[in-house]
């Protein structure tokens, strides 16, 4: 027979356990009503009429096309969702609005935009008031930062970085829509990212990295970009990831917030960054972007001609092009002459130049 005590330990633990299962599907109700209403959330205007009036121009320029994208969290994540959907070998694996445009049209890419909700900083919403702002303008730094990090380093994914790290923070706003104290009474007496990150642990039971990452599954985006947004505050960053987490940290830094030294050292050196190369983006970062448009044209080039050209603009002469790479000197010879007529350029400067403003070197 139980004591009056332990009847009454047992019933306050049943009481706890049902306190815990109503807010567990408190939370699970709300989490799932900010996903639905993430369907809406706008991108800014100005981004989307870029977007209408490049498809619109008669000189169509692709690559200013999917940089216009690329600059808006919601066109990235609408013109992925779409790209995803589409039948073929593709689907449910496009990483990039690179890949997107080649699987998509560009009366595609329109449609999209003009369906396209938007905000503008002079007519807020009733419904998210300055989120969108808020997110694009983080959204973007961390992009910046993150372009810069991938030129330092020479990281070869740099169209999927572009993506992660525009969207590495979308689950921020399923908690802003969810939870009404987020992120200021959330984030009360937190300073760095890592310790926001805590308290949201704590007071929330998730975080908007977890949360984020489940987003981006439930829109079908690939595996690779929502488990680096998943992961991007997770202690053991490599990879794609670290580059994120570093471009995040940097992003802070740049409009003045806290941030912990240690672990933007830790981050550089997942990612190969020395001391030196950090402090050099750190100096940069404040000042305006001279963002180079990309030219996503098909490269006519072989991989080897490529690479002669490539060391043709750092400014060597065949004798050293032919030693570093192996070949004869009139072998160099001839692979730039098949250069200069695939180009239609007359010398080595203009195909030089060519080259360099469609991105192929």
């Amino acid at each position: 027979m139980q004591s009056a005590s332990a009847t009454t330990v047992q019933a306050v633990e049943t009481t706890d356990a049902a306190v815990a299962r109503h807010q567990n599907e408190g939370h699970g109700r709300r989490l799932t009503a900010a996903f639905e209403a993430l369907e809406g959330f706008p991108a800014l205007a100005e981004s989307r009429d870029r977007v209408l009036r490049l498809v619109g121009d008669e000189q169509l320029n692709l690559g200013e096309i999917v940089a216009a994208v690329e600059s808006d969290v919601a066109l990235v994540i609408a013109v992925l969702r779409v790209a995803n959907q589409q039948e073929g070998r593709g689907r449910g694996r496009i990483e990039t609005i690179v890949q997107a445009a080649e699987v998509l049209s560009p009366e595609a890419v329109q449609s999209i935009a003009t369906r396209a909700r938007t905000f503008d900083f002079f007519e807020r919403s009733s419904v998210w008031d300055g989120a969108p702002e808020r997110l694009r303008l983080h959204a973007v730094s961390t992009q910046r930062a993150a372009e810069r990090l991938a030129v330092e380093t020479g990281y070869e994914q740099r169209d999927r970085l572009i993506v992660t790290a525009l969207l590495h923070d979308i689950g921020s706003l399923v908690l802003t829509h969810a939870y009404p104290g987020y992120p200021a009474q959330v984030h009360q007496g937190a300073r760095t990212p890592e310790e926001r990150v805590n308290r949201e642990r704590r007071e929330l039971g998730v975080d908007h990295a977890l949360v984020g990452g489940v987003l981006a599954r439930r829109w079908g985006l690939p595996h690779s970009v929502a488990s680096v947004i998943e992961r991007h505050h997770a202690d053991d960053a490599s990879g794609e990831t670290a580059y994120v987490r570093l471009a995040d940290m940097l992003a802070h830094y740049a409009h003045g917030d806290s941030i912990n030294p240690a672990e933007m050292l830790k981050c550089a050196r997942a990612i190969d960054l020395d001391i030196e190369d950090l402090r050099g983006v750190m100096y940069d970062l404040p000042y305006p972007a001279t963002r180079r448009i990309r030219q996503i044209d098909p490269c006519p080039l072989s991989s080897r001609e490529v690479e002669v050209l490539r060391r043709l603009a750092e400014g060597k002469v065949y004798k050293q092009i032919a030693h570093e790479l192996e070949l004869s000197t009139s072998t160099v010879r001839t692979h730039l002459h098949n250069v200069y007529g695939k180009l239609g350029a007359v010398d080595r400067a203009q195909a030089v130049l060519m080259a360099t403003e469609r991105g192929w070197i």
